[in-house]
């Protein structure tokens, strides 16, 4: 693998982040990492989208120009995704300049081609989706299904963009390619979609919306959302419609776009046909992830349910935000629905990276420092009965991610380290060393040690703090690549100290975690 390049959608940056923000920028920082694990040279691109009707309306609410308004917001998502530690490689803008030019450029070549006409139409227009409806599409009572309000009629002169002409295209390459579309269900609802597709509008009347990137060469429209949105793909790349950087050229097409299912029909309908009528290839995965509820109940502003991402670190006073990556990434299978609760929070991290795998650490070096004073003995290498379970994780957890399964590649781990506590339990090591037997009881430490360097790579991509100090007390590099891991990894020696020993994770409701929050 020469490169892998991810995206997540750019955020509407209308309001704050809240929790569905962080969740899908949790998972995709997630595949990155992992994808490091494997790949030298991994580029993950994430932003938000600032131009439309709706932030020239809340800018002209508060009293401020619409750009700062997006300056003020941009910064909270920024900060928003370093509290989780979200570490993308580019953060870009719809209202950077380098942007707004090449998308310039996009549509003048596409209305060149004759891809993109002028038309006067009279629709259903969704402020909320950023488009215009259908009347089969709205609910028995006229609404939008999404946003349950009802849609304006719009009259304007548009350009629109000749969708129906690759409709046939995208049914074929959707065939074709059963995994362009990730989870593979979702993509008899885009099928269903295309059915009765219909041209688009691209522009929209500066009389309506001034807050837009201008068309060349007509000061009455500006170009509407899609084609500026969707394009920030390419344009982070420096795509240009003439002379392609080098950039553009070594990691497009995308490996994978990041996306909440309510944006797929965008994503699997309009930017392949912007894309075919670019002459430029179809990104090789569309990964449409579900929704996060609060309390099995849909975040709503009227609910009071909207939950902040950061709020839950400060109120569970998280030094790190590794417990709440974890149960975010691990709350929802494959493209299915997640839910938050405060509750499930505090138990399945305390369950799993305290209880299970921090605290199989802990009393496994505790146990080598006690009978062996740290030190690791030549004689204590050997067959290790856990090492093929091990091996054969590290490849079901790389299959899993390959099909964006992220959820379940994390249960995987979960098993492993639940295996190896077993084994702990099945061999009890401390019986061993009162019946003296100690070359048996070092291996039986050693075994675990060996397999927890394993788990510690395996549980990087979601916890990297966590793993960072798991193997910083095993002595362990993790940037090891996860195709040269082995079951031999502890080297003999000195190997830690008592002083040195410390939980990589505390329990939630602990003393000892309440002491520490107190202390920061």
């Amino acid at each position: 693998m020469e490169k892998f390049y991810l995206t997540t959608a750019i955020d509407y940056v209308n309001g704050a982040p809240h929790i569905g923000h962080a969740y899908e920028k949790i998972l995709t920082d997630i595949i990155a990492r992992h994808y490091t694990q494997r790949c030298d040279d991994v580029y993950f691109l994430t932003g938000t989208d600032e131009h439309g009707i709706k932030i020239q309306k809340t800018a002209a609410e508060k009293g401020i120009t619409p750009k700062e308004l997006c300056d003020e917001n941009a910064q909270k998502f920024k900060n928003a995704w370093k509290a989780l530690d979200v570490d993308y490689t580019k953060f870009i803008r719809t209202t950077d300049q380098d942007h707004e030019k090449i998308v310039q450029h996009i549509f003048d070549k596409l209305l060149k081609k004759g891809d993109i006409y002028k038309h006067s139409y009279e629709g259903l227009y969704c402020t909320g989706c950023e488009c215009f409806l259908n009347p089969k599409d709205l609910t028995e009572d006229g609404l939008c299904p999404d946003h349950l309000k009802k849609p304006e009629v719009v009259k304007e002169e548009n350009y629109f963009f000749k969708l129906t002409k690759y409709k046939d295209a995208i049914i074929k390459h959707i065939k074709e390619h059963p995994d362009f579309i990730v989870p593979e269900f979702r993509a008899n609802e885009v099928l269903n979609q295309l059915e009765d597709i219909q041209d688009i509008s691209v522009s929209r009347a500066k009389s309506n919306v001034k807050w837009g990137i201008d068309v060349l060469g007509d000061d009455e429209q500006s170009i509407y959302v899609w084609i500026d949105a969707l394009s920030n793909y390419i344009t982070a790349l420096g795509y240009d419609t003439e002379n392609p950087s080098e950039d553009f050229k070594k990691y497009w097409p995308a490996d994978v776009h990041v996306i909440g299912k309510d944006i797929l029909k965008f994503h699997s309908i309009y930017w392949p046909a912007f894309l075919l009528a670019l002459d430029l290839p179809l990104p090789k995965h569309i990964f449409a992830h579900g929704w996060i509820t609060i309390d099995e109940s849909k975040m709503s502003k009227s609910l009071g349910n909207v939950i902040s991402p950061t709020s839950v670190l400060e109120s569970f006073n998280l030094e790190h935000p590794d417990a709440f990556r974890y149960y975010m990434a691990t709350s929802a299978p494959c493209g299915r629905d997640g839910n938050y609760s405060d509750d499930d929070f505090k138990e399945k991290v305390n369950a799993h990276l305290a209880n299970s795998m921090g605290n199989l650490l802990n009393r496994t070096l505790s146990m080598l420092v006690k009978y062996f004073d740290g030190e690791v003995k030549a004689e204590f290498k050997g067959e290790n009965p856990l090492a093929k379970k091990a091996l054969g994780t590290v490849q079901i957890v790389k299959n899993h991610f390959d099909n964006f399964e992220i959820a379940e590649a994390g249960l995987e781990i979960t098993s492993l380290v639940d295996a190896a506590n077993k084994y702990v339990q099945d061999t009890a090591p401390w019986t061993l060393a009162k019946e003296e037997k100690m070359t048996e009881c070092g291996q039986v430490l050693v075994n675990v040690l060996d397999i927890m360097c394993i788990i510690a790579s395996l549980i990087y991509p979601y916890c990297p703090n966590i793993a960072s100090d798991m193997a910083k007390q095993l002595s362990f590099d993790l940037k090891t690549k996860l195709d040269d891991l082995t079951a031999d990894n502890i080297k003999c020696g000195k190997l830690i100290s008592k002083e040195d020993i410390k939980p990589v994770f505390l329990r939630l409701d602990s003393e000892l975690a309440d002491k520490s929050a107190k202390k920061s």
